[in-house]
C-alpha cells in the first residue's frame, strides 16, 4: 500500500493496519492530516540528517487521538498519574501530551524518540530533538494548511529547523493571546528558548 516502513522502531508494527484503523477512528480531515504530516516530517529528516522513520511514524501518529472524548483525556491522566496541572487545560494541550500515552496503550509502541515527538509537537520543549522538530513543524506547514503566515511559516523552514520552530512558537502564541486563551507553561518556556536560536 505504501513505501514506508516502520519495523526498525518496532519489529512487527503493521503500517496498514494502523493507518486502516486511523481512517476508521479519524473523521476524514484528521486522517488526510496525519497522512500529509507523516509525509512533511520524513521529508523534513532526511533534508535535516534526523531520523527519517521516527520522524515519519510520529508525523502519522501525532492526531491520532486529537478526537477523542475528554473523559478518555482525563481518565488517562488520572489512571497513569500524569501532571494534575493538565487537568487545568483542554484537547489542544492533551492530544499531544496524554495522546502518546495513547498511541503507547493501543499501537504498543514505546519508542521514546517517536512518544516525545507525539507529546512535543502542541508545546514544544526545550529538549527538542531533530526528530521533534520535524513533527512540530510538519503539521504546522504541510500543504493543506492555509492562514495568514502560512508563505513566511515555510520560508523559515527551508531556511532551518530552528527558525521554523521559532516561528511557529512565536505565531501560536501570538493567535492564543489575540484570542484570550490561557497559555500552556511549557509553551511560553519553549518561546524563551527558540526565540534565541531561530534567527528571525
Amino acid at each position: 500500500m505504501n513505501e514506508f516502513n516502520y519495523d526498525k522502531i518496532k519489529a512487527d508494527i503493521d503500517r496498514d493496519k494502523i493507518v486502516d484503523q486511523m481512517q476508521h477512528t479519524l473523521s476524514d480531515f484528521r486522517y488526510t492530516h496525519c497522512l500529509r504530516v507523516e509525509k512533511v516530517s520524513r521529508g523534513l529528516a532526511a533534508e535535516y540528517g534526523g531520523d527519517v522513520e521516527r520522524a515519519g511514524l510520529a508525523g502519522l501518529l501525532h492526531d491520532y487521538a486529537k478526537e477523542r472524548s475528554d473523559e478518555e483525556f482525563i481518565s488517562v491522566i488520572k489512571n497513569k498519574h500524569l501532571n494534575p496541572e493538565l487537568l487545568k487545560y483542554n484537547n489542544a494541550i492533551w492530544h499531544g501530551v496524554v495522546g502518546a500515552e495513547i498511541v503507547k496503550d493501543e499501537l504498543g509502541i514505546y519508542d521514546e524518540d517517536v512518544l516525545n515527538a507525539i507529546r512535543r509537537h502542541t508545546v514544544g520543549s526545550t529538549n527538542m530533538t531533530q526528530v521533534d522538530k520535524c513533527v512540530f513543524v510538519g503539521d504546522f506547514i504541510e500543504p493543506k494548511r492555509d492562514f495568514p503566515g502560512i508563505n513566511e511559516a515555510r520560508d523559515y523552514a527551508k531556511k532551518s529547523l530552528n527558525s521554523a520552530v521559532a516561528f511557529e512558537l512565536k505565531h501560536s502564541l501570538a493567535h492564543l493571546i489575540d484570542k484570550n486563551r490561557e497559555i500552556y507553561p511549557e509553551t511560553f518556556i519553549s518561546y524563551n528558548y527558540w526565540i534565541t536560536k531561530g534567527e528571525l
